[in-house]
């Protein structure tokens, strides 16, 4: 997932660093030490200035107005590399009174952005650039009708009266959105339980829960304790108590915050002339309508029943027998509770993978080290750890970027690996700096933040991540390596800056490496000894690819549905819309009494209406991957030379449907995603 670079306005896309020339490029102003004060008032400057500039450009006029685009990219530039020092720090800090300051710098940085957005003054001098004015490249002209279309996006195309009400929605819109992800953060939702109602857990799982002084175990609701306990505890009332709790996590305070954002956003877009506010997103996306979006997502389902009941009706073989052992009642029905655990029973007994075996061949610093080896391989990169740097945690690491055959630099990636008390808590690549052009036509290099929550090294082992963590370590490493590879000229089209059903397609598609054998010799190693997976075990984990697949899909397809549902009307009793998609998909209801939706973050964080972008671009990641590495290897270059040249270099200056003629060489298309998935 990418966060904060989507979600915002223009000016929000990116934050900054200034570096020096030395040969390592060190950062000389990463002020990650910034007391709660500091922030407050630097954040008070950073507005005052920008907010000069911006009335600088709304003064010109007659031949002045020429100047007019390179102003505006200049200032988008200046103010995007000036912010991550104020508004970062509310998502890593270990400091909550620096962590609070920060979320009020954030809230300000925020409002200013719908601010400056609704600058109708400098909207009127862009569109007399446009009329008078020829751009110098293409990705200018590109820029140019951009900033128009964006403009009337917010209204500034409508009356005053309309563009003031447009206005505040978004700025409330941009505080409740913050205000839903710190309620998510600051949450401490801790439950109790005996070793006994642990059973099926690994030793090693139970032994690294603290433990209270009638020694219960103390268990969060954040994945490291989360997800083990779903998959492997054969209780089911213990599974039941926690999925319960984290589908009720941050309940009372977050539904009415997304519940007035569906009000928001639909009043917003029928102002600007949309019927729904699916409409009003769609439009600049790939999909372009709400009606093809629907099409998607009910074929995707219709195609799902038939693989999904059969793997249910197994499942439910499980469920009988473990309820029999352990003498639970057995009530015939697979519970969302069930399903991560009756997952987990069927890849280790039909294909025989053993999860908590499998966990030992990865430890994290091997999986690190040839996950940083293979991207370097593929894509003709060059890494260098720099030890002596600024940071806001000392288990960060910070990793310089160079080409490998020019030894250009190319930008610089923090990685933040382990939970801790009010980092967010889920794994996003955070923009940082924008990799684009300076006003003297020197390249500024991309920066990104890799925040990551694996399970911590205890005293016995180093931290072990299950597959599905190596997984989504490779998929959050391939968005750092999209901001960083990008060659865009300007910031609005740095990076990830992609249409947003288009930008998980580059990581989806990288997601391959960790299901083909030769990339996954390199990146594993039993934490012993560093011997190798088993070919026995490798071969099973490989096959594993097509276990439960369509549970997974249709998951996906919940959220999907679910998505649209909400934004498709004026307003929505959350909890009843999650449980009418949940019953839709899977065939059963969502957990009584609980609204999953208050904790999904994407919809308070910028992929509303979207959310079926996962589902669109894995379309789109699969016909690449079959394309250009199944049959040549993982590891050519020649195709990762490709890849980087058609799909990472531009960024967002090329469209995303061209980009994919660009290196298909034909119209892309749905059939490498069926065959992946086995259905063909």
């Amino acid at each position: 997932m990418l966060s904060r670079v989507l979600s915002k306005p223009l000016l929000r896309q990116f934050v900054s660093y200034t570096f020096s020339t030395s040969s390592t490029m060190e950062p000389q102003m990463t002020k990650w030490n910034l007391s709660s004060d500091e922030i407050k008032s630097g954040v008070q400057d950073l507005l005052k200035g920008t907010r000069a500039q911006y009335d600088e450009i709304s003064g010109l006029s007659g031949d002045s107005v020429s100047n007019a685009l390179k102003k505006i990219t200049e200032v988008h530039r200046y103010f995007d590399s000036s912010c991550n020092i104020y508004d970062f720090p509310s998502q890593v800090s270990p400091d909550k009174e620096i962590r609070e300051a920060s979320v009020e710098a954030e809230k300000l940085l925020s409002e200013f952005s719908v601010e400056m957005s609704a600058r109708k003054d400098v909207f009127d001098v862009m569109c007399e650039y446009k009329k008078t004015n020829t751009p110098a490249t293409p990705e200018s002209q590109r820029l140019i009708e951009r900033i128009i279309r964006d403009g009337k996006r917010v209204g500034l195309h409508l009356s005053k009266e309309k563009q003031e009400r447009v206005k505040e929605i978004n700025t409330k819109m941009s505080a409740l959105g913050i205000e839903f992800q710190k309620n998510m953060n600051e949450d401490k939702t801790t439950l109790l339980f005996s070793t006994a109602q642990l059973v099926g857990c690994s030793e090693d799982f139970i032994k690294g829960l603290e433990t209270n002084e009638e020694g219960l175990h103390k268990v969060t609701l954040q994945y490291p304790h989360l997800y083990p306990i779903l998959k492997q505890c054969t209780m089911t009332t213990t599974r039941e108590k926690l999925l319960v709790t984290r589908y009720s996590m941050c309940k009372d305070l977050n539904t009415p915050i997304l519940e007035e954002l569906v009000k928001l956003r639909s009043e917003k877009a029928l102002i600007l002339g949309y019927n729904t506010h699916a409409d009003f997103i769609l439009d600049a996306r790939m999909a372009k309508t709400k009606e093809t979006v629907k099409t998607f997502l009910s074929d995707m389902i219709s195609k799902m029943q038939d693989p999904l009941k059969r793997e249910f009706e197994g499942f439910l073989k499980i469920k009988e027998r473990e309820c029999a052992a352990s003498g639970e009642k057995f009530d015939g029905v697979i519970q969302p509770w069930d399903i991560y655990h009756c997952m987990q029973v069927v890849e280790k007994e039909q294909y025989a993978v053993d999860t908590e075996l499998l966990k030992e061949y990865f430890p994290l610093a091997t999986v690190t080290k040839g996950l940083l080896q293979i991207y370097q391989d593929i894509f003709n990169l060059k890494f260098v750890e720099i030890k002596d740097c600024p940071k806001w945690h000392k288990d960060v690491q910070l990793y310089s970027v160079f080409d490998a055959s020019s030894d250009a630099f190319l930008g610089q990636f923090y990685m933040d690996l382990h939970p801790r008390d009010g980092k967010y808590g889920h794994a996003a690549v955070f923009g940082l700096q924008p990799g684009c052009l300076l006003e003297n036509g020197e390249r500024q290099p991309a920066v990104c933040g890799l925040i990551c929550n694996f399970t911590a090294p205890t005293d016995t082992k180093p931290a072990l991540l299950d597959h599905s963590e190596v997984e989504t370590y490779f998929h959050e490493f391939g968005h750092a390596m999209h901001q960083i590879c990008s060659q865009a000229e300007h910031t609005y089209f740095a990076g990830t800056s992609v249409e947003r059903d288009f930008v998980e397609a580059p990581s989806q598609m990288l997601e391959n490496w960790c299901w083909e054998k030769d990339s996954l010799k390199l990146m594993s190693g039993h934490y012993e000894d560093g011997r190798p997976i088993p070919d026995e075990l490798l071969e099973k984990l490989v096959a594993s690819k097509l276990a439960n697949v369509a549970t997974t899909t249709s998951r996906q397809l919940v959220f999907g549905t679910f998505d649209q549902s909400i934004h498709t009307r004026s307003s929505a009793d959350t909890a009843a819309c999650f449980n009418d998609a949940h019953q839709l998909v899977m065939g059963t209801p969502a957990p009584k009494g609980t609204n999953f939706a208050a904790q999904f973050g994407h919809m308070a964080g910028g992929y509303d209406s979207q959310y079926y972008g996962y589902m669109w671009s894995e379309v789109y990641s699969e016909d690449m991957f079959q394309t250009l590495f199944k049959d040549a290897g993982v590891l050519n270059k020649d195709a990762g030379a490709k890849y980087r040249k058609c799909i990472l270099q531009p960024g967002g200056s090329v469209d995303a449907f061209d980009m994919l003629r660009n290196i298909l060489g034909r119209e892309p298309n749905s059939d490498a995603f069926f065959r992946a998935k086995g259905l063909v």
